[in-house]
Protein backbone atom coordinates (compact mmCIF):
# COMPACT_ATOMS: atom_id res chain seq x y z
CA UNK A 1 0.00 0.00 0.00
CA UNK A 2 2.85 2.39 0.84
CA UNK A 3 4.23 1.80 -2.51
CA UNK A 4 1.08 2.49 -4.32
CA UNK A 5 0.70 5.84 -2.65
CA UNK A 6 3.25 8.11 -5.16
CA UNK A 7 1.97 6.49 -8.10
CA UNK A 8 -1.25 7.38 -6.71
CA UNK A 9 -0.49 10.89 -6.10
CA UNK A 10 0.81 11.32 -9.53
CA UNK A 11 -2.23 9.90 -11.10
CA UNK A 12 -4.18 12.55 -9.38
CA UNK A 13 -1.31 15.31 -10.06
CA UNK A 14 -1.80 14.06 -13.84
CA UNK A 15 -5.56 14.29 -13.73
CA UNK A 16 -5.55 17.70 -12.20
CA UNK A 17 -3.05 19.21 -14.92
CA UNK A 18 -5.08 17.68 -17.73
CA UNK A 19 -8.01 19.49 -16.60
CA UNK A 20 -6.66 22.32 -15.86
CA UNK A 21 -5.61 22.32 -19.44
CA UNK A 22 -9.17 21.61 -21.04
CA UNK A 23 -11.45 24.22 -22.89
CA UNK A 24 -13.56 26.35 -20.53
CA UNK A 25 -17.09 26.66 -22.38
CA UNK A 26 -19.45 29.03 -21.28
CA UNK A 27 -23.12 28.13 -22.75
CA UNK A 28 -26.38 29.90 -22.33
CA UNK A 29 -29.51 28.21 -23.02
CA UNK A 30 -32.65 30.14 -23.81
CA UNK A 31 -36.09 29.51 -25.25
CA UNK A 32 -40.05 30.23 -24.49
CA UNK A 33 -41.87 28.86 -21.86
CA UNK A 34 -42.50 24.76 -21.98
CA UNK A 35 -39.56 24.96 -24.72
CA UNK A 36 -37.95 22.43 -22.74
CA UNK A 37 -35.00 24.03 -21.54
CA UNK A 38 -34.81 22.78 -18.31
CA UNK A 39 -35.15 18.93 -20.11
CA UNK A 40 -32.43 19.88 -22.40
CA UNK A 41 -29.88 20.66 -20.15
CA UNK A 42 -30.57 18.10 -17.93
CA UNK A 43 -30.64 15.39 -20.54
CA UNK A 44 -27.18 17.09 -21.21
CA UNK A 45 -25.62 16.34 -17.49
CA UNK A 46 -27.44 13.02 -17.39
CA UNK A 47 -25.84 11.78 -20.33
CA UNK A 48 -22.48 13.60 -19.99
CA UNK A 49 -21.59 12.39 -16.44
CA UNK A 50 -22.06 15.42 -14.62
CA UNK A 51 -24.44 14.67 -12.00
CA UNK A 52 -23.59 12.46 -8.73
CA UNK A 53 -25.42 9.69 -7.31
CA UNK A 54 -27.74 11.48 -4.92
CA UNK A 55 -28.79 13.79 -7.27
CA UNK A 56 -30.09 11.03 -9.60
CA UNK A 57 -32.04 9.37 -6.75
CA UNK A 58 -33.64 12.13 -5.37
CA UNK A 59 -34.65 13.46 -8.99
CA UNK A 60 -36.20 10.00 -9.44
CA UNK A 61 -37.77 9.77 -6.66
CA UNK A 62 -39.54 13.42 -7.29
CA UNK A 63 -39.87 12.20 -11.16
CA UNK A 64 -42.72 9.35 -9.61
CA UNK A 65 -45.04 11.60 -8.37
CA UNK A 66 -45.65 13.12 -11.41
CA UNK A 67 -45.71 9.72 -12.71
CA UNK A 68 -42.67 10.04 -14.67
CA UNK A 69 -39.28 7.72 -14.86
CA UNK A 70 -37.30 10.32 -14.98
CA UNK A 71 -37.87 14.35 -15.37
CA UNK A 72 -34.57 15.36 -16.73
CA UNK A 73 -35.81 19.40 -15.99
CA UNK A 74 -35.61 18.66 -11.81
CA UNK A 75 -31.93 18.67 -12.15
CA UNK A 76 -32.11 22.20 -13.02
CA UNK A 77 -35.21 23.30 -11.79
CA UNK A 78 -34.24 23.67 -8.08
CA UNK A 79 -36.58 26.04 -6.81
CA UNK A 80 -40.11 25.31 -4.92
CA UNK A 81 -41.85 27.77 -6.77
CA UNK A 82 -40.29 26.18 -10.40
CA UNK A 83 -41.48 22.98 -9.63
CA UNK A 84 -44.99 23.92 -8.75
CA UNK A 85 -45.39 25.68 -11.84
CA UNK A 86 -42.81 24.16 -14.30
CA UNK A 87 -41.24 26.34 -15.35
CA UNK A 88 -37.79 28.39 -14.52
CA UNK A 89 -37.16 31.32 -12.62
CA UNK A 90 -33.98 32.44 -11.89
CA UNK A 91 -30.88 31.79 -13.62
CA UNK A 92 -29.21 28.31 -12.72
CA UNK A 93 -25.65 27.46 -13.52
CA UNK A 94 -24.58 23.87 -13.94
CA UNK A 95 -21.23 22.60 -14.46
CA UNK A 96 -20.33 19.19 -16.25
CA UNK A 97 -17.07 17.94 -18.41
CA UNK A 98 -15.91 15.52 -20.77
CA UNK A 99 -12.62 14.12 -21.69
CA UNK A 100 -12.06 17.54 -24.19
CA UNK A 101 -13.84 20.51 -22.38
CA UNK A 102 -15.46 21.88 -19.22
CA UNK A 103 -18.68 23.80 -19.75
CA UNK A 104 -20.71 26.27 -17.46
CA UNK A 105 -23.77 25.91 -18.24
CA UNK A 106 -26.65 29.11 -17.41
CA UNK A 107 -30.32 27.79 -17.78
CA UNK A 108 -32.29 31.21 -18.48
CA UNK A 109 -36.11 32.31 -18.00
CA UNK A 110 -38.65 32.19 -20.83
CA UNK A 111 -40.63 34.73 -19.11
CA UNK A 112 -40.88 38.35 -20.48
CA UNK A 113 -40.82 39.51 -16.96
CA UNK A 114 -37.66 37.54 -16.10
CA UNK A 115 -35.35 39.23 -19.26
CA UNK A 116 -32.93 40.99 -16.59
CA UNK A 117 -32.20 37.46 -15.38
CA UNK A 118 -32.14 36.32 -19.17
CA UNK A 119 -29.98 38.74 -19.59
CA UNK A 120 -27.42 37.99 -16.53
CA UNK A 121 -26.88 34.80 -17.79
CA UNK A 122 -26.24 34.98 -21.17
CA UNK A 123 -23.45 38.17 -20.34
CA UNK A 124 -20.66 35.90 -20.03
CA UNK A 125 -21.28 32.89 -22.80
CA UNK A 126 -19.37 31.70 -25.47
CA UNK A 127 -22.37 30.07 -27.35
CA UNK A 128 -25.89 30.48 -26.88
CA UNK A 129 -28.58 27.52 -27.32
CA UNK A 130 -32.16 28.72 -28.18
CA UNK A 131 -34.82 26.56 -28.09
CA UNK A 132 -37.99 25.74 -30.45
CA UNK A 133 -40.56 23.95 -30.13
CA UNK A 134 -41.12 21.87 -33.27
CA UNK A 135 -45.34 22.44 -33.24
CA UNK A 136 -45.63 26.03 -32.28
CA UNK A 137 -42.77 27.37 -34.54
CA UNK A 138 -41.01 30.50 -34.06
CA UNK A 139 -42.99 32.56 -31.45
CA UNK A 140 -42.02 36.42 -30.80
CA UNK A 141 -39.95 35.01 -27.43
CA UNK A 142 -37.87 33.21 -29.51
CA UNK A 143 -36.88 36.17 -31.91
CA UNK A 144 -36.87 38.39 -28.61
CA UNK A 145 -34.19 36.34 -27.22
CA UNK A 146 -32.27 35.81 -30.27
CA UNK A 147 -31.70 39.48 -30.37
CA UNK A 148 -30.46 40.23 -26.83
CA UNK A 149 -28.17 37.23 -27.24
CA UNK A 150 -26.66 39.31 -30.34
CA UNK A 151 -26.39 42.45 -28.51
CA UNK A 152 -24.80 40.77 -25.31
CA UNK A 153 -21.57 39.91 -28.21
CA UNK A 154 -22.49 35.95 -28.41
CA UNK A 155 -21.05 34.87 -31.30
CA UNK A 156 -22.54 31.87 -31.76
CA UNK A 157 -25.96 30.65 -31.65
CA UNK A 158 -27.29 27.06 -32.05
CA UNK A 159 -30.87 26.64 -32.66
CA UNK A 160 -32.19 23.59 -30.87
CA UNK A 161 -35.63 22.52 -32.50
CA UNK A 162 -37.19 20.78 -30.08
CA UNK A 163 -39.91 18.25 -29.29
CA UNK A 164 -39.42 16.41 -32.85
CA UNK A 165 -40.99 13.36 -31.74
CA UNK A 166 -44.41 15.40 -31.32
CA UNK A 167 -44.19 16.06 -35.03
CA UNK A 168 -43.35 12.26 -36.17
CA UNK A 169 -39.86 13.73 -36.58
CA UNK A 170 -40.81 15.59 -39.81
CA UNK A 171 -38.21 16.92 -41.93
CA UNK A 172 -40.61 19.23 -43.28
CA UNK A 173 -41.08 20.45 -39.53
CA UNK A 174 -37.47 21.40 -38.94
CA UNK A 175 -36.63 22.97 -42.63
CA UNK A 176 -39.86 25.07 -42.45
CA UNK A 177 -38.54 26.57 -38.73
CA UNK A 178 -35.14 26.62 -40.53
CA UNK A 179 -36.17 29.46 -43.01
CA UNK A 180 -38.49 31.11 -40.74
CA UNK A 181 -35.85 31.56 -38.27
CA UNK A 182 -32.46 31.62 -40.37
CA UNK A 183 -34.30 34.65 -42.37
CA UNK A 184 -34.35 36.62 -38.80
CA UNK A 185 -31.28 35.60 -37.10
CA UNK A 186 -28.98 35.95 -39.92
CA UNK A 187 -29.68 40.18 -40.12
CA UNK A 188 -28.30 39.87 -36.31
CA UNK A 189 -24.85 39.68 -36.93
CA UNK A 190 -23.99 36.32 -35.20
CA UNK A 191 -20.54 34.65 -36.55
CA UNK A 192 -22.41 31.20 -36.49
CA UNK A 193 -25.85 29.92 -36.82
CA UNK A 194 -26.08 26.62 -36.62
CA UNK A 195 -30.21 24.34 -36.59
CA UNK A 196 -30.26 20.71 -34.41
CA UNK A 197 -33.56 18.61 -34.87
CA UNK A 198 -33.60 17.37 -30.92
CA UNK A 199 -35.97 15.22 -28.92
CA UNK A 200 -34.59 16.34 -24.82
CA UNK A 201 -37.22 13.75 -23.73
CA UNK A 202 -36.11 11.09 -25.47
CA UNK A 203 -32.28 12.25 -26.49
CA UNK A 204 -32.32 12.24 -30.22
CA UNK A 205 -29.73 14.18 -30.95
CA UNK A 206 -28.68 15.64 -27.90
CA UNK A 207 -25.42 14.03 -27.23
CA UNK A 208 -25.64 11.07 -29.66
CA UNK A 209 -26.99 11.26 -33.26
CA UNK A 210 -30.69 9.84 -33.58
CA UNK A 211 -31.44 6.88 -35.92
CA UNK A 212 -35.02 8.13 -35.98
CA UNK A 213 -33.93 11.07 -38.43
CA UNK A 214 -32.37 9.55 -40.63
CA UNK A 215 -33.08 12.59 -42.71
CA UNK A 216 -30.57 14.38 -40.84
CA UNK A 217 -26.52 14.02 -41.64
CA UNK A 218 -25.24 16.82 -39.03
CA UNK A 219 -23.55 16.43 -35.96
CA UNK A 220 -25.44 16.01 -32.73
CA UNK A 221 -25.83 19.57 -30.31
CA UNK A 222 -23.03 18.01 -27.86
CA UNK A 223 -20.75 17.06 -30.85
CA UNK A 224 -21.27 20.72 -31.86
CA UNK A 225 -20.71 21.80 -28.38
CA UNK A 226 -17.34 20.10 -28.49
CA UNK A 227 -15.62 21.41 -31.70
CA UNK A 228 -17.28 25.34 -31.64
CA UNK A 229 -14.38 28.02 -31.22
CA UNK A 230 -14.41 29.59 -27.97
CA UNK A 231 -11.47 31.35 -25.35
CA UNK A 232 -9.59 32.36 -28.36
CA UNK A 233 -10.62 35.82 -28.73
CA UNK A 234 -9.67 37.58 -25.57
CA UNK A 235 -5.86 36.85 -25.58
CA UNK A 236 -5.59 38.16 -29.59
CA UNK A 237 -6.96 41.64 -28.80
CA UNK A 238 -4.89 44.30 -28.05
CA UNK A 239 -3.57 44.72 -24.03
CA UNK A 240 -6.20 46.27 -21.47
CA UNK A 241 -4.66 45.77 -17.78
CA UNK A 242 -7.09 47.53 -15.48
CA UNK A 243 -5.13 47.81 -11.84
CA UNK A 244 -7.14 46.65 -9.11
CA UNK A 245 -4.55 46.81 -6.80
CA UNK A 246 -1.12 48.51 -5.67
CA UNK A 247 1.02 46.07 -3.61
CA UNK A 248 3.60 47.69 -1.67
CA UNK A 249 4.83 44.88 0.92
CA UNK A 250 8.16 46.67 1.51
CA UNK A 251 10.50 49.24 -0.03
CA UNK A 252 12.08 46.75 -2.34
CA UNK A 253 8.15 45.50 -4.04
CA UNK A 254 6.09 47.63 -5.99
CA UNK A 255 3.35 45.89 -8.05
CA UNK A 256 0.11 46.17 -10.01
CA UNK A 257 -2.49 43.31 -9.59
CA UNK A 258 -5.40 42.72 -11.47
CA UNK A 259 -7.13 40.74 -14.27
CA UNK A 260 -5.93 40.59 -18.03
CA UNK A 261 -9.28 41.79 -19.87
CA UNK A 262 -7.83 40.99 -22.71
CA UNK A 263 -4.55 40.80 -24.87
CA UNK A 264 -1.10 39.09 -23.68
CA UNK A 265 1.97 40.89 -21.86
CA UNK A 266 5.45 39.61 -21.60
CA UNK A 267 8.91 40.43 -19.74
CA UNK A 268 10.32 43.57 -21.46
CA UNK A 269 7.10 45.12 -23.14
CA UNK A 270 6.58 48.97 -23.69
CA UNK A 271 3.30 50.01 -21.69
CA UNK A 272 1.68 52.80 -21.13
CA UNK A 273 -0.31 53.71 -18.11
CA UNK A 274 -4.11 55.81 -18.89
CA UNK A 275 -4.62 58.35 -18.42
CA UNK A 276 -1.52 59.75 -17.57
CA UNK A 277 0.16 59.19 -20.39
CA UNK A 278 2.79 57.96 -18.87
CA UNK A 279 5.41 54.77 -20.28
CA UNK A 280 7.45 52.14 -19.05
CA UNK A 281 8.51 48.58 -19.84
CA UNK A 282 6.93 45.32 -17.51
CA UNK A 283 10.04 44.19 -15.47
CA UNK A 284 8.43 41.16 -14.32
CA UNK A 285 5.37 39.04 -14.26
CA UNK A 286 4.51 37.94 -10.92
CA UNK A 287 1.71 35.05 -10.45
CA UNK A 288 0.21 32.46 -7.55
CA UNK A 289 2.69 29.83 -9.16
CA UNK A 290 5.65 32.40 -9.47
CA UNK A 291 7.46 34.82 -12.17
CA UNK A 292 6.04 34.14 -15.32
CA UNK A 293 7.85 35.43 -18.66
CA UNK A 294 4.55 36.18 -20.47
CA UNK A 295 0.62 36.13 -18.96
CA UNK A 296 -2.53 36.13 -21.42
CA UNK A 297 -6.10 37.26 -21.21
CA UNK A 298 -7.98 36.09 -18.40
CA UNK A 299 -4.90 35.85 -16.14
CA UNK A 300 -5.13 37.50 -13.07
CA UNK A 301 -1.39 38.99 -12.66
CA UNK A 302 0.91 41.32 -11.09
CA UNK A 303 3.28 43.47 -13.32
CA UNK A 304 6.36 45.43 -11.83
CA UNK A 305 7.10 48.05 -14.13
CA UNK A 306 10.70 49.09 -15.02
CA UNK A 307 10.24 53.18 -13.85
CA UNK A 308 8.23 54.40 -10.84
CA UNK A 309 5.15 55.90 -12.06
CA UNK A 310 1.65 57.19 -10.65
CA UNK A 311 -0.55 54.35 -11.72
CA UNK A 312 -3.55 53.29 -8.88
CA UNK A 313 -7.18 51.55 -8.72
CA UNK A 314 -9.10 51.79 -11.81
CA UNK A 315 -6.60 53.46 -14.21
CA UNK A 316 -5.47 51.22 -17.09
CA UNK A 317 -2.36 49.66 -18.76
CA UNK A 318 -1.94 49.12 -22.39
CA UNK A 319 0.21 48.64 -25.21
CA UNK A 320 1.50 51.22 -28.05
CA UNK A 321 -1.08 49.82 -30.87
CA UNK A 322 -4.50 50.44 -30.93
CA UNK A 323 -5.71 52.40 -27.46
CA UNK A 324 -8.96 52.39 -25.85
CA UNK A 325 -10.73 55.55 -25.90
CA UNK A 326 -10.83 57.94 -23.34
CA UNK A 327 -14.23 59.29 -22.87
CA UNK A 328 -16.53 60.77 -20.40
CA UNK A 329 -19.70 60.79 -22.30
CA UNK A 330 -21.13 57.22 -23.69
CA UNK A 331 -23.45 56.00 -26.76
CA UNK A 332 -25.09 52.78 -25.08
CA UNK A 333 -27.41 50.30 -24.75
CA UNK A 334 -29.02 49.70 -21.31
CA UNK A 335 -30.81 46.43 -20.05
CA UNK A 336 -32.83 48.62 -16.81
CA UNK A 337 -32.93 46.15 -14.23
CA UNK A 338 -34.28 48.11 -11.56
CA UNK A 339 -37.72 48.50 -9.41
CA UNK A 340 -38.16 51.70 -9.72
CA UNK A 341 -38.24 53.57 -13.61
CA UNK A 342 -35.55 55.29 -15.55
CA UNK A 343 -35.08 58.61 -13.85
CA UNK A 344 -32.94 60.88 -15.87
CA UNK A 345 -31.93 63.07 -12.73
CA UNK A 346 -31.03 59.85 -10.36
CA UNK A 347 -27.58 59.55 -8.97
CA UNK A 348 -25.85 56.44 -10.12
CA UNK A 349 -22.37 55.25 -9.66
CA UNK A 350 -21.19 53.48 -12.60
CA UNK A 351 -18.47 50.45 -12.53
CA UNK A 352 -15.79 49.99 -15.22
CA UNK A 353 -14.00 47.60 -15.46
CA UNK A 354 -12.21 48.70 -11.94
CA UNK A 355 -12.89 51.95 -11.76
CA UNK A 356 -16.27 53.38 -10.28
CA UNK A 357 -17.36 57.01 -11.15
CA UNK A 358 -20.55 59.02 -10.94
CA UNK A 359 -22.74 59.42 -13.53
CA UNK A 360 -26.15 59.78 -14.81
CA UNK A 361 -28.49 59.12 -17.70
CA UNK A 362 -28.18 62.27 -19.51
CA UNK A 363 -30.57 61.40 -22.59
CA UNK A 364 -32.58 58.24 -23.36
CA UNK A 365 -32.83 57.53 -26.91
CA UNK A 366 -35.52 55.22 -27.41
CA UNK A 367 -36.71 52.34 -25.70
CA UNK A 368 -36.47 48.73 -28.35
CA UNK A 369 -39.70 47.32 -28.29
CA UNK A 370 -39.09 43.48 -28.18
CA UNK A 371 -41.90 42.79 -30.07
CA UNK A 372 -40.80 44.36 -33.22
CA UNK A 373 -37.43 44.65 -32.36
CA UNK A 374 -37.94 48.52 -33.27
CA UNK A 375 -36.50 51.76 -31.64
CA UNK A 376 -39.44 53.72 -30.56
CA UNK A 377 -39.74 57.03 -28.43
CA UNK A 378 -39.42 56.39 -24.67
CA UNK A 379 -39.98 58.97 -21.42
CA UNK A 380 -38.63 56.29 -19.58
CA UNK A 381 -37.06 52.57 -19.05
CA UNK A 382 -39.32 50.28 -16.84
CA UNK A 383 -37.99 46.89 -15.17
CA UNK A 384 -36.72 44.50 -18.21
CA UNK A 385 -36.50 47.20 -20.54
CA UNK A 386 -33.92 47.67 -23.41
CA UNK A 387 -33.00 51.40 -24.72
CA UNK A 388 -30.45 53.27 -25.98
CA UNK A 389 -28.86 56.07 -23.74
CA UNK A 390 -26.56 58.89 -23.35
CA UNK A 391 -24.56 58.30 -20.11
CA UNK A 392 -22.75 61.66 -18.66
CA UNK A 393 -19.60 60.38 -16.06
CA UNK A 394 -17.78 62.81 -13.90
CA UNK A 395 -14.68 60.96 -14.73
CA UNK A 396 -13.53 59.86 -17.80
CA UNK A 397 -13.32 55.85 -18.24
CA UNK A 398 -10.84 53.97 -20.83
CA UNK A 399 -13.53 51.99 -22.94
CA UNK A 400 -14.13 49.89 -26.00
CA UNK A 401 -17.23 49.29 -28.14
CA UNK A 402 -18.67 46.18 -26.83
CA UNK A 403 -18.91 44.52 -30.08
CA UNK A 404 -14.77 44.51 -30.30
CA UNK A 405 -14.19 43.87 -26.61
CA UNK A 406 -16.58 42.76 -24.25
CA UNK A 407 -14.90 43.30 -20.71
CA UNK A 408 -13.78 47.26 -21.47
CA UNK A 409 -17.05 47.54 -23.39
CA UNK A 410 -19.63 46.67 -20.52
CA UNK A 411 -20.24 48.22 -17.10
CA UNK A 412 -23.19 48.08 -14.28
CA UNK A 413 -25.17 51.11 -13.06
CA UNK A 414 -25.98 51.20 -9.24
CA UNK A 415 -27.89 53.68 -7.44
CA UNK A 416 -25.99 55.59 -5.43
CA UNK A 417 -27.98 55.78 -2.21
CA UNK A 418 -29.70 52.17 -2.06
CA UNK A 419 -26.33 50.17 -3.55
CA UNK A 420 -28.83 48.17 -6.03
CA UNK A 421 -27.92 47.56 -9.48
CA UNK A 422 -30.51 48.94 -11.69
CA UNK A 423 -29.20 48.55 -14.88
CA UNK A 424 -26.07 46.77 -17.37
CA UNK A 425 -24.70 48.38 -20.20
CA UNK A 426 -23.36 47.87 -23.46
CA UNK A 427 -21.23 50.61 -24.97
CA UNK A 428 -21.97 51.83 -28.62
CA UNK A 429 -19.40 54.41 -28.92
CA UNK A 430 -17.67 56.68 -26.83
CA UNK A 431 -19.18 60.60 -27.60
CA UNK A 432 -16.07 62.43 -26.50
CA UNK A 433 -13.30 60.48 -26.85
CA UNK A 434 -10.02 61.37 -27.16
CA UNK A 435 -6.69 59.25 -27.72
CA UNK A 436 -4.27 60.16 -24.95
CA UNK A 437 -3.03 63.51 -27.04
CA UNK A 438 -2.64 61.23 -30.49
CA UNK A 439 -1.39 63.61 -33.06
CA UNK A 440 -0.37 60.89 -36.11
CA UNK A 441 -3.24 59.45 -38.25
CA UNK A 442 -4.29 55.97 -37.47
CA UNK A 443 -1.97 53.16 -38.52
CA UNK A 444 -3.88 50.27 -41.37
CA UNK A 445 -3.22 47.92 -38.06
CA UNK A 446 -5.20 50.11 -35.83
CA UNK A 447 -7.98 50.59 -38.07
CA UNK A 448 -7.90 47.27 -38.71
CA UNK A 449 -8.08 46.45 -35.08
CA UNK A 450 -11.10 48.45 -34.51
CA UNK A 451 -13.34 47.79 -37.77
CA UNK A 452 -12.51 43.63 -37.81
CA UNK A 453 -11.31 44.18 -41.40
CA UNK A 454 -9.01 45.72 -43.77
CA UNK A 455 -9.85 48.24 -46.20
CA UNK A 456 -11.56 47.49 -50.24
CA UNK A 457 -13.60 48.54 -53.09
CA UNK A 458 -16.22 45.99 -53.77
CA UNK A 459 -17.00 46.65 -57.09
CA UNK A 460 -20.66 45.77 -58.42
CA UNK A 461 -22.88 45.78 -61.49
CA UNK A 462 -25.77 47.46 -60.34
CA UNK A 463 -27.36 50.09 -57.92
CA UNK A 464 -29.70 46.89 -56.25
CA UNK A 465 -26.98 44.79 -55.45
CA UNK A 466 -24.99 47.32 -54.14
CA UNK A 467 -27.99 48.45 -51.90
CA UNK A 468 -28.61 45.11 -51.11
CA UNK A 469 -24.85 44.30 -49.72
CA UNK A 470 -24.34 47.31 -48.15
CA UNK A 471 -27.58 46.88 -45.68
CA UNK A 472 -25.89 42.89 -45.09
CA UNK A 473 -22.50 44.29 -43.97
CA UNK A 474 -23.66 47.18 -41.97
CA UNK A 475 -25.97 44.94 -40.36
CA UNK A 476 -22.76 42.86 -38.95
CA UNK A 477 -21.24 45.87 -37.92
CA UNK A 478 -18.78 47.05 -41.02
CA UNK A 479 -17.28 49.81 -41.47
CA UNK A 480 -19.10 50.44 -45.41
CA UNK A 481 -19.81 53.02 -47.05
CA UNK A 482 -21.37 53.04 -50.85
CA UNK A 483 -20.13 56.05 -53.13
CA UNK A 484 -20.27 57.27 -56.98
CA UNK A 485 -16.92 57.60 -57.83
CA UNK A 486 -13.84 55.70 -58.55
CA UNK A 487 -11.57 58.33 -56.60
CA UNK A 488 -13.71 58.95 -53.64
CA UNK A 489 -13.81 54.62 -53.50
CA UNK A 490 -10.00 54.64 -53.73
CA UNK A 491 -10.15 57.59 -50.60
CA UNK A 492 -12.84 55.41 -48.39
CA UNK A 493 -10.47 52.10 -49.05
CA UNK A 494 -7.24 53.60 -48.15
CA UNK A 495 -8.68 55.17 -44.88
CA UNK A 496 -9.63 51.22 -43.87
CA UNK A 497 -13.33 51.28 -44.60
CA UNK A 498 -15.59 49.27 -47.11
CA UNK A 499 -16.26 51.20 -50.07
CA UNK A 500 -19.14 50.16 -52.59
CA UNK A 501 -18.91 51.24 -56.02
CA UNK A 502 -21.35 50.53 -59.35
CA UNK A 503 -18.64 50.35 -62.28
CA UNK A 504 -15.02 49.95 -63.37
CA UNK A 505 -12.77 51.60 -60.92
CA UNK A 506 -9.74 51.18 -62.41
CA UNK A 507 -6.03 50.75 -61.04
CA UNK A 508 -7.04 53.77 -58.75
CA UNK A 509 -7.68 51.19 -55.62
CA UNK A 510 -5.22 49.35 -54.24
CA UNK A 511 -7.73 46.12 -53.36
CA UNK A 512 -10.44 45.52 -55.53
CA UNK A 513 -13.29 42.25 -55.12
CA UNK A 514 -15.59 41.95 -58.00
CA UNK A 515 -18.17 39.40 -56.34
CA UNK A 516 -19.84 37.04 -58.55
CA UNK A 517 -23.25 38.61 -59.84
CA UNK A 518 -26.41 37.74 -57.57
CA UNK A 519 -23.74 37.17 -54.74
CA UNK A 520 -25.05 36.88 -51.34
CA UNK A 521 -23.91 38.47 -48.35
CA UNK A 522 -22.01 35.05 -47.22
CA UNK A 523 -20.81 35.17 -51.03
CA UNK A 524 -18.94 38.24 -50.50
CA UNK A 525 -17.60 37.73 -47.09
CA UNK A 526 -15.73 34.90 -48.70
CA UNK A 527 -14.60 37.01 -51.12
CA UNK A 528 -13.33 39.52 -49.13
CA UNK A 529 -11.43 36.62 -46.97
CA UNK A 530 -9.96 35.25 -49.93
CA UNK A 531 -8.64 38.70 -51.00
CA UNK A 532 -6.79 39.23 -47.19
CA UNK A 533 -9.65 41.98 -46.15
CA UNK A 534 -11.00 39.82 -43.07
CA UNK A 535 -10.65 37.07 -41.02
CA UNK A 536 -13.54 34.79 -40.97
CA UNK A 537 -13.97 32.76 -37.55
Amino acid sequence: MLAAMPDSDSQIAAKLAERERQELVRLVVVGSVDDGKSTLIGRLLYEGNGLYEDQISAVKRASKQSGLELDFSLFTDGLRAEREQGITIDVAYRYFSTAKRKYIVADTPGHQQYTRNMATGASTADVAVILIDARLGVLQQSRRHAFIASLLGIPRLAVAVNKMDLVDNSREVFERTVEAFGAFAGALGFAEVSFFPVSARAGDNVVARSERMGWYSGPSLMEFLEQVPVGRDAAARPLRFPVQLVLRPNLEYRGFAGQLSSGKVRVGDAVIALPSGQRSTVRAIDAFEGELAEAAAPQSVTLRLADEIDLSRGEMLVHEGPQPVVASELEAHLVWMGDRPLDLSRELVLKHTTRRVKARVAELHGRVELETLEETRAESLEKNDIGRVRISCQRPLFVDPYKQDRATGAFILVDALTNETVAAGMILRAIDGDRTERTEAPTGAERRARFGHGGAVIQLADEGSAARLEWALFERGFAVARVRSAEAAASVAAAGLLALHVGEVGTLAGTVVKPPANATAEDLLSELERAGVLELP
